[in-house]
C-alpha cells in the first residue's frame, strides 16, 4: 500500500462495467463522475450533503464537518473518506466498495456518536445525485412494481423522462394493492436510443424511497430511507452508530436485459448465501399444502409426500394450518399427534426436503406454555400497540411485535432456533409483518410516536399522527430481522429461507441478502405468475423467484401444461394436492418435472435471461428466453393467450452469435426441428404455432459447433 494513499482526496474505483471518480473536499465528499464501459459518462454537479445539525435534548445544534485525511483510505476495491463534526463530535465514514469484478459498486454512510451524550439525528440520505444533462437530451426511465397481492396492470414501467418530470418510488414490507404500488427499490435511466445509462438500488427492507426530478440542465434525486413522515429522526446513544441503507450504483450497456444479465449474477454472487447454490437441486420443485387451506394434517401430509416423491419433486412444504394458534408455534396435536419431526423424517425417508410456514413475529391469545399471548402483561410491551380486551387473532394473522425491541429480538431468535431444530427443518418460510409498520411504544429504541422535532410542530401546534415514527420503527425492526436471520443462518448454514409477506410485498435486495427465494405474488393463476415473474426477473435472479401454481381450469392437456409452465420459469411450487390429478395429468407432470430437472433448471441457475415479448396480458402471446453462451444452450418459453384465432407468433431472440447455427427443438412437437442462424433468429425471428388458446411450448436451442 502506498502510504500517500492515506492523504489522497481523489479516488477511482471500478468494475468491468462501472467506473466512478470520487473526491473529498474539506467539508463534504462527492461522486464526480459515473462512467460505463463505453464513452457515455454522467457528471455529478453537487457534493453529498452531510448532516447539517443534530438534537441534544431539546436543543438543535448546527454541525461543521472536516475531512480527516489521516483516517481516510483508498485502494482498488474500496474508498473511505472520513469526516468529523464539531461542536458535537461525530465521525462520518463515506464508503464505496466493489465486492466483485463485475456488477455495480456499493455505497453507504456510517455515522458514529463520539460524544458522551445521547443525541438525535435527522435523515441522512444514502445517496444524492445531480447529473448534468442537456435540456434536449432524450431520456427514459424504468422501474418495477412489486407483485404484492396481485401484479399491477403495468408492472414494468418504461417511461419517457422529459424536462419537468417528477417521480418518487417507495418500498416497505406492508405494501397495499391500491395505487401507487410500491416498487422493488431500484430504477434505471437510459439515454434514449443508446441502450446505455445508469441504475441504482437499495439493499434494505424498511421504509425506503427513490426520488427523481428532471430540470432543464439537471437530473437529480435522492435514494435512501423514506423521509415521510418528513420529520424523521433517530436516536444515537453515546458511542452508538447509524448506517444508511446500502445502495448500489452501476452503469450498463445493452438496454434493460443487458443490465439484468450483469445485475442478476451480481445479486446471487455478492448478496445471497453461497451455501444455497452449492446444492445442484436449487431452484427446487416443491409441493405445498395450501391447496387444502388450513385443513392440513398428518394423513394429508404423508399422502402428498408420497405422491411428491413419485412425481420427482424436491421438497414438501406445510403451509399455514399446522399450529395450535397464532403466536403458539407448536403443532396442533389433533392434526399432528406425533408432531412435525415425524413429518420431516417421513419426507426425508422419501428423499424430500421439508419446510413449514410460520408467522413468527405476531402474537395471539393462546395460553399454552410457549405461546405468546397479546393479553399477557409481560408480552404487552412487545407489541406495536395494545389490543382490546375482546381482541382475537384471525386464523393465521395476529398482532405484530416490534422486532426492534431487544426483548422481542431475543425471543424471536430463541423461538426460531427451537422451531428449526425441533421440527428438523430444511426450509423456513416467514409471512406477515416481520418488519413493523409503526409502534406506539416510547421505551423502544425507535423514536417515540407523534413526537415532532422541537421546532417542527405544525402551525396549529398539533402533534404528528400515530405512525409519525414508522420509518424509524421499520429501520430498527429491519436491522433486528437481519441479525436474527444471520444468527439462524450461522447455526444452520444449509437452511433455506423463503421470504413471504402476504405474497410479494417484501421483494427487495435487503431480503435477497438474508433469504434464499421470494414469494413474488399472492395471486397464483398462470397470468399472475407470468406477470410477476416478467417484472421481478429484470433485476433479481430467476432461481430466487417463486411462483405458486394453484388449481386452475384445465379441460385440455394443453391447458394443464400451460398452467404448470407458467410457474416453471424459476422456483416452482405446486400449491395443489397432486393426488387429485388424473392419471394423464400425473404422467404429463412427471415428464415436465423431469424436463425441468435435466434441461430447465441448469439454465435457470446460470443462463442469461431475455424478455423477448411484451409483458403478459393473458390475451396475446408472451415469452421468456434463457441462453447460456458458454454452453451454447438455451430455451424459449412461449405462451399463447386466450384470443381465438391467434395461432401463430414470431419471437425475436437475443444473445445469440449472428454467424452461428442453432438447432431448434420443439418439445411438444408443434413444429419439426430445424436449423437457423443467430442472425435469422434475432432479426427475422422464430415462428411458434399453437392452435389451442391458453397453451404453451418449450423450444430448446443448441449451438451447432463448427
Amino acid at each position: 500500500m502506498n502510504p500517500l494513499a492515506f492523504c489522497q482526496t481523489t479516488a477511482h474505483i471500478h468494475t468491468e462495467q462501472t467506473s466512478i471518480d470520487l473526491e473529498a473536499s474539506e467539508n463534504s465528499p462527492r461522486l464526480v463522475k459515473l462512467k460505463g464501459s463505453g464513452k457515455d459518462a454522467w457528471t455529478n454537479q453537487t457534493s453529498e450533503p452531510l448532516l447539517p445539525f443534530l438534537w441534544m435534548g431539546e436543543k438543535r445544534i448546527p454541525l461543521i464537518w472536516t475531512l480527516k485525511r489521516e483516517e481516510s483510505h483508498t485502494d482498488a476495491q474500496q474508498v473511505r473518506f472520513v469526516y468529523e463534526s464539531s461542536p458535537v463530535p461525530l465521525r462520518l465514514t463515506w464508503k464505496w466498495q466493489a465486492r466483485a469484478a463485475s456488477g455495480p459498486i456499493e455505497h453507504r454512510i456510517h455515522i458514529e456518536n463520539l460524544s458522551a451524550n445521547e443525541i438525535w439525528i435527522p435523515l441522512q440520505d444514502s445517496f444524492r445525485f445531480d447529473w448534468e444533462v442537456n435540456a434536449t437530451s432524450a431520456l427514459r426511465t424504468m422501474y418495477i412494481d412489486k407483485g404484492a397481492g396481485k401484479p399491477t396492470e403495468i408492472g414494468t414501467h418504461d417511461d419517457a423522462l422529459p424536462v419537468g418530470y417528477r417521480w418518487e418510488g417507495k418500498s416497505s414490507t406492508y405494501a397495499i394493492d391500491a395505487g401507487p404500488r410500491e416498487i422493488i427499490p431500484w430504477l434505471m435511466v437510459e439515454r434514449s436510443g443508446s441502450q446505455s445509462g445508469w441504475y441504482a438500488g437499495i439493499e434494505f427492507s424498511g421504509r425506503t424511497r427513490i426520488a427523481l426530478k428532471r430540470d432543464s440542465a439537471s437530473l437529480n434525486g435522492a435514494i435512501g430511507l423514506d423521509p415521510n413522515p418528513a420529520l424523521f429522526r433517530t436516536r444515537l446513544a453515546a458511542g452508538g452508530s447509524f448506517d444508511t441503507p446500502t445502495v448500489f450504483v452501476g452503469a450498463f450497456n445493452g438496454g434493460a436485459d443487458g443490465l439484468g444479465n450483469v445485475l442478476r449474477p451480481w445479486v446471487r454472487s455478492v448478496l445471497t448465501n453461497p451455501e444455497t447454490w452449492k446444492d445442484p437441486r436449487c431452484p427446487l420443485m416443491v409441493s405445498n399444502s395450501w391447496g387444502s387451506g388450513m385443513e392440513v394434517d398428518e394423513e394429508l401430509s404423508k399422502r402428498m409426500i408420497r405422491d411428491s416423491a413419485e412425481l420427482g419433486l424436491d421438497m414438501f412444504h406445510i403451509d399455514a394450518g399446522w399450529f395450535r394458534g397464532v403466536g403458539d408455534w407448536y403443532p396442533d396435536e389433533k392434526k399432528f399427534p406425533r408432531g412435525l419431526a415425524e413429518i420431516s423424517d417421513y419426507a426425508h425417508a422419501q428423499g424430500l426436503k421439508f419446510g413449514i410456514w410460520v408467522n413468527w413475529a405476531e402474537a395471539g391469545i393462546d395460553t399454552f406454555p410457549g405461546a405468546i399471548n397479546a393479553h399477557d402483561p409481560k408480552v404487552r410491551d412487545w407489541l406495536i400497540a395494545d389490543v382490546p380486551a375482546s381482541w382475537k387473532p384471525d386464523a393465521f394473522v395476529g398482532r405484530t411485535m416490534d422486532l426492534g425491541a431487544p426483548a422481542v429480538h431475543d425471543y424471536a431468535a430463541r423461538e426460531l432456533e427451537r422451531i428449526v431444530s425441533d421440527y428438523r427443518l430444511d426450509m423456513l418460510e416467514h409471512d406477515g409483518y416481520v418488519v413493523a409498520k409503526a409502534c406506539v411504544r416510547s421505551d423502544h429504541p425507535h423514536s417515540p410516536p407523534g413526537r415532532p422535532a422541537p421546532e417542527s410542530v405544525n402551525d396549529r401546534g398539533l402533534d404528528l399522527p400515530e405512525d409519525s415514527n414508522s420509518t424509524d420503527v421499520s429501520y430498527h425492526a429491519a436491522q433486528s430481522y437481519y441479525e436474527i436471520y444471520s444468527q439462524l443462518r450461522k447455526a444452520h448454514p444449509e437452511l433455506l429461507l423463503e421470504i413471504c409477506d402476504d405474497g410479494g410485498r417484501m421483494v427487495d435486495f435487503g431480503s435477497a441478502s438474508h433469504g434464499d427465494y421470494f414469494s413474488i405474488t399472492d395471486s397464483y393463476d398462470p397470468l399472475s405468475n407470468r406477470q410477476a415473474f416478467y417484472d421481478a426477473s429484470h433485476v433479481l435472479p430467476p432461481a430466487m423467484l417463486e411462483d405458486y401454481v394453484q388449481k386452475w381450469p384445465t379441460p385440455r392437456t394443453e391447458n394443464f401444461l400451460y398452467m404448470l409452465r407458467s410457474g416453471m420459469m424459476g422456483w416452482l411450487t405446486i400449491m395443489q394436492d397432486t393426488n387429485a390429478w388424473t392419471a394423464e395429468q400425473h404422467a404429463l407432470a412427471k415428464e415436465e418435472f423431469a424436463t425441468y430437472k435435466k434441461f430447465l433448471r441448469p439454465l435457470i441457475r446460470s443462463a442469461d435471461l431475455y424478455h423477448v415479448s411484451h409483458r403478459p396480458d393473458g390475451l396475446h402471446w408472451d415469452g421468456i428466453e434463457y441462453f447460456n453462451a458458454t454452453l451454447g444452450q438455451g430455451v424459449v418459453y412461449a405462451f399463447r393467450g386466450s384470443v381465438s384465432g391467434d395461432d401463430k407468433h414470431i419471437l425475436y431472440l437475443q444473445g445469440l452469435r449472428p454467424n452461428q447455427k442453432y438447432r431448434l427443438s420443439f418439445h411438444d412437437l408443434t413444429a419439426p426441428d430445424r436449423i437457423a442462424s443467430g442472425h435469422e433468429l434475432m432479426h427475422a425471428g422464430m415462428v411458434v404455432h399453437l392452435t389451442a388458446p391458453d397453451s404453451s411450448e418449450l423450444v430448446f436451442l443448441t449451438e451447432i459447433k463448427n
